[in-house]
């Protein structure tokens, strides 16, 4: 009979997992809505919006709307990233410029 030969041991080389592997996930930091200043919508349709929108009480909308007015942009809601393009599309559709970021807090 003939002989059996076995093949060479295969060397492995063992690496140190990524050390991103053990990182701990930081808390979702959520997302919030921002409505800019424009020169085409009238305060009122402004205020509008965001009662009708968001269900803010005319108090509410009024300073929401007056920040966007004096101070250029206004955070309007904030929650998780796809509410925020959500709520984002919805100012489109009303016609007010609007954007989403990540709440820096």
């Amino acid at each position: 009979m003939g002989s059996v030969t076995s093949p060479a041991p295969l060397e492995i080389e063992r690496t140190e997992p990524a050390e991103e592997a053990f990182a701990v996930p930081e808390p979702d930091v959520p997302w919030i809505t921002l409505v800019h200043n424009d020169p085409v919508n009238l305060m009122s349709y402004v205020t509008y919006v965001f009662q009708t929108y968001f269900g803010y009480s005319k108090e509410k909308a009024t300073r929401l709307m007056l920040d966007v007015h004096h101070k250029g942009r206004a955070v309007v809601s904030s929650g998780t990233r796809e509410e925020m393009e959500r709520d984002v599309q919805a100012m489109h559709g009303y016609g007010l410029w609007a954007t989403l970021q990540q709440d820096r807090k």
